[in-house]
């Protein structure tokens, strides 16, 4: 018995969608997945944001003389809540962290801060914060190279090209962020 050539475009046909809609199932549930993770990383920058204006605060009653840390503190907290993209937000979030070792350089300058027991337990909590963060970032990335892989590697990306699926940003630090922060006084 011969197969007729209808049976076989229909067959290669059906595989061909069948592979589609199985790239396409796989890449919606990285994008999800990705998405979801950000979110992570969103809930600890909450957090971390929440802290701050206690930590600010606290500060604030023990030394009037630095007002401008304590602006970009606020002015980067501002800048992270206007931010509408995954970029903006990381970009602020930088600003946070940048403004963050300034004030903890400051805090090792003044002895009456650092014996604060008020201060102490905020400077913990936001420590661990900032390894909270650290970690949720870590699996954002490893979320985004496993997607950005699945889709810039042959067969996936072919079937990411006509569906549409583009490359996922990873989290970066921002460019000096490997010096330690200068405080003058």
């Amino acid at each position: 018995m011969k197969i007729k050539p209808l049976y076989w475009i229909i067959g290669v046909i059906v595989v061909i969608v069948l592979a589609f809609a199985g790239y396409y199932n796989r890449f919606v549930v990285a994008t999800n997945g990705i998405d979801g993770q950000w979110k992570q990383v969103e809930v600890q920058y909450q957090r971390r944001f929440d802290l701050i204006p206690n930590l600010v605060n606290s500060v604030k009653g023990l030394m009037q003389q630095e007002q401008k840390v304590f602006g970009d503190i606020a002015a980067a907290r501002a800048a992270y809540t206007g931010a509408q993209t995954t970029e903006g937000k990381v970009a602020a979030a930088n600003q946070v962290e940048g403004a963050l070792g300034r004030l903890i350089a400051i805090f090792e300058n003044y002895p009456q801060i650092k014996s604060d027991q008020a201060v102490l337990r905020l400077q913990d909590e936001l420590s661990g914060t900032e390894n909270r963060i650290s970690v949720e970032r870590r699996r954002y990335n490893d979320l985004v190279q496993a997607y950005n892989i699945s889709i810039s590697t042959l067969p996936g990306n072919i079937f990411a090209k006509v569906l549409g699926f583009k490359a996922k940003p990873y989290f970066e630090s921002s460019s000096g962020a490997e010096n330690a922060p200068k405080v003058e006084f």
